[in-house]
């Protein structure tokens, strides 16, 4: 499997660019708003009952309206309930992910 090369700051540096969304018939995505402290982490989700089938994305510094969001995006994403891999049992760490529609989960309180 070959995994992308980012620049050294990719992580770190903020990010105005749009997000592609691949959504339509069984296939949604989410939006996972963090606090800032979760910066560059990857967050791993698993559809429920199915552990083993993870995938993850990092959280990214996106700025929108003049204004910093500390943000992971699952773009394409099977429709169903996930599992989000969280630390803080405090927070949501289960979604639905329904076909051709966006799902937003907000863990900054």
């Amino acid at each position: 499997m070959s995994h992308t090369q980012y620049p050294a700051d990719y992580w770190t540096r903020p990010h105005p660019e749009s997000v592609l969304l691949d959504i339509g018939d069984d296939v949604g995505a989410l939006v996972l708003y963090t606090p800032p402290t979760l910066h560059g982490r990857e967050i791993e989700v698993s559809p429920l009952g199915q552990d083993a089938r993870r995938t993850h994305t990092a959280v990214l510094a996106r700025t929108v309206g003049g204004q910093t969001h500390y943000v992971a995006v699952y773009p394409a994403l099977q429709a169903g309930r996930y599992r989000i891999w969280a630390d803080d049992p405090s927070v949501c760490n289960q979604v639905t992910i329904t076909g051709g529609a966006v799902a937003e989960v907000d863990w900054t309180g």
